[in-house]
């Protein structure tokens, strides 16, 4: 067999898609990059955020025992084992509302 003496051109589609492999891999090297960049600036931050105080102690109903509790920056609220939702005033600790939850509206 006879080597040839020139070397073979690569069609200009092959050329074309060889480049478009390329630049699709160096975007998605750069973007990966970029994405742990702001991961490590996200997580690295001294910031904490200032967390809203417990209450001390909250005054159930009597027979009333709490299943789940959340709170905002006003009030706080209280779900109980027989489905009640009991809304505190956040200020004074006083039950604003008791809404049972067995109704239907």
């Amino acid at each position: 067999m006879t080597e040839p003496s020139e070397p073979v051109q690569e069609p200009a589609n092959l050329r074309f898609l060889r480049r478009l492999v390329t630049v699709l891999t160096a975007v998605m090297i750069g973007g990966l990059l970029v994405i742990v960049a702001l991961l490590v600036i996200r997580f690295s931050s001294d910031r904490t955020p200032t967390p809203i105080p417990l209450p001390d102690s909250i005054t159930l109903p009597d027979g009333a025992k709490a299943e789940a509790f959340t709170m905002t920056a006003g009030w706080y609220a209280v779900i109980t084992q027989d489905d009640r939702l009991l809304i505190y005033d956040r200020a004074s600790g006083a039950l604003r509302k008791s809404i049972d939850m067995t109704q239907a509206d």
